[in-house]
């Protein structure tokens, strides 16, 4: 596709914005570069914009891409600023559903032999439609009631091309350097691209539940629906069907005779047994996504967006939590430092203070009066202080972890994440980084190295030469001695220099004989 292409589709986009009041913000922003700021105060002449914008429903005029791109944005409030990170926060993407006769014909395709050669019925009204799928409750031959997702028809085809002109775009705002190359925006579209591919896959989707339900294992309060692998394909996704109320439904969820307080902990610490204890974890968990069932439990549900933290990570992060609760701002400082979060040129020292003034404000105060997010975004205004680049494997956790303050909140006000999450953090770094653990992970390492050794030692006979069959050589008397006069080695160019040599006097020879 074109760069023209690229531009129409981009500006009858930004031209659906502008109608909602979307670009208002970027009219008098200091850093947007004068043409784009003219630009989007002529983008918005005629539209009859609001004068609070609606960044969501800006989004959503614009179509399924564009609402998953907002989500993503929406883990970066650096880069949009934090009003319209917190308006694209309440993005969901909710849209009408497909016909069923076009859903009915994806279902044929994509299992064999039809759908009704495995289900006995599927309702035609679904229980939900996002941007990517729609989901309908089924029942198969042998009484499994299932919940039957499937992908929306055409939603390969429009994804590819706006992901292509997000890419153009991104690229040309980087060329820009300064704030655009260190907020890395082709770096948001790769990890937006990330998403799309995992979502358009209902079987990743589908090992994604399996590899959740053993992370929250440790939780009873906490479940994840099993999987049907004989009815899940590349476009369909079987789950076990949960009744139960949506956080969505507060009447339902009344009704329900919840634990209210006792589940918002278990939501939290369901939340650090994924990210922290396993180092994988839902990454969309808003109230949507959650069901409380009849024997109170929370049970999570749509598992597209995922989040992975490798165990470095994983220390760093329970680290950072710890420091800040109990208030140990130098050693979060040291800890950004070791793990390269910083640029060594800056001063721990001065990284510690500003951490302080973040941190402080939040010690000793109930959960009702500490923002998650206005955290982040204090966190995020360190980061530009000390030219800290964007850390990719850390988006998806921040915009995870203002959810969870979100549906904890919801089902107790008076929930205190942090007093919640010290004893987990606490004993997690007890396990992980204590003597003992530090005695069997050099256990482990030795072991490793000493079952390797036989496989080395191996590597190393093969690169000697075999000794050789043959006899012995005789003895010979010693060289006589070079003379001073002749170089001790006969430089690579010389025999050419000697064949030219040879060359040229044959040529002078021959002409003297012609001459004469």
């Amino acid at each position: 596709m074109g760069g023209w292409l690229h531009g129409w589709r981009l500006a009858g986009d930004a031209r659906r914005i502008a109608r909602h009041g979307g670009l208002r913000p970027f009219e008098t922003h200091p850093d947007v570069p004068a043409p784009a700021r003219l630009l989007a105060r002529l983008l918005r002449l005629g539209t009859g914009a609001p004068e609070t914008p609606d960044h969501a429903a800006g989004l959503r005029a614009c179509g399924p891409a564009a609402i998953k791109l907002g989500q993503v944005l929406a883990t970066r409030p650096d880069l949009v600023g934090p009003e319209v990170a917190e308006g694209l926060r309440r993005l969901q993407d909710n849209l009408p559903p497909a016909p069923w006769a076009r859903i009915e014909a994806e279902l044929d395709r994509a299992l064999p032999g039809g759908w009704r050669a495995h289900f006995s019925s599927i309702a035609e009204t679904p229980v939900g439609a996002a941007s990517i799928a729609q989901v309908h409750r089924a029942t198969t031959h042998d009484g499994r009631v299932v919940a039957l997702k499937v992908l929306r028809p055409g939603v390969e085809e429009a994804f590819a091309g706006a992901l292509a002109s997000y890419g153009w775009a991104a690229a040309r705002l980087e060329r820009l350097g300064g704030d655009f190359a260190r907020l890395k925006p082709r770096l948001v579209i790769e990890t937006f691209r990330q998403w799309t591919l995992a979502e358009l896959d209902l079987r990743r989707e589908a090992g994604n539940a399996s590899e959740l339900a053993e992370a929250v294992r440790g939780e009873p309060k906490v479940a994840v629906p099993r999987v049907h692998w004989d009815l899940t394909t590349r476009r369909t996704l079987a789950l076990e069907w949960i009744d139960g109320a949506r956080l969505t439904d507060p009447a339902a969820l009344a009704a329900s005779g919840a634990d209210r307080p006792a589940l918002a902990a278990a939501l939290v610490r369901a939340f650090l047994a994924q990210a922290i204890g396993q180092g994988f974890f839902h990454a969309d968990l808003h109230q949507g996504n959650i069901i409380v069932t009849a024997d109170g439990r929370l049970t999570l549900i749509d598992f597209g967006i995922m989040g992975r933290l490798d165990r470095r990570a994983r220390v760093y992060l329970a680290e950072i939590l710890h420091g800040l609760i109990v208030g140990n701002y130098r050693r979060v400082a040291d800890i950004h430092f070791e793990a390269g979060y910083v640029p060594p040129h800056h001063d721990p020292a001065a990284f510690a203070s500003a951490l302080r003034a973040v941190g402080e404000p939040i010690r000793g105060r109930s959960t009702r009066d500490i923002s998650v997010a206005n955290l982040l975004d204090g966190l995020f205004a360190i980061t530009r202080s000390f030219d800290m680049p964007v850390q990719p494997h850390l988006l998806l956790l921040q915009k995870t972890m203002v959810m969870v303050e979100g549906v904890a909140l919801s089902l107790d006000p008076d929930v205190n994440m942090w007093d919640v999450a010290s004893p987990y953090v606490r004993d997690w770094i007890r396990d992980e980084l204590g003597p003992e653990a530090w005695l069997a992970d050099g256990i482990v390492a030795n072991a490793r190295m000493l079952r390797g050794l036989p496989a080395l030692a191996r590597r190393f006979v093969r690169q000697i030469p075999p000794e050789s069959a043959a006899p012995p050589l005789p003895p010979l008397p010693a060289a006589e001695p070079v003379p001073a006069w002749i170089p001790a080695r006969i430089p690579a160019r010389w025999p050419a220099a000697l064949w030219g040599a040879a060359a040229g006097a044959a040529i002078a020879i021959i002409a003297m004989l012609l001459a004469g």
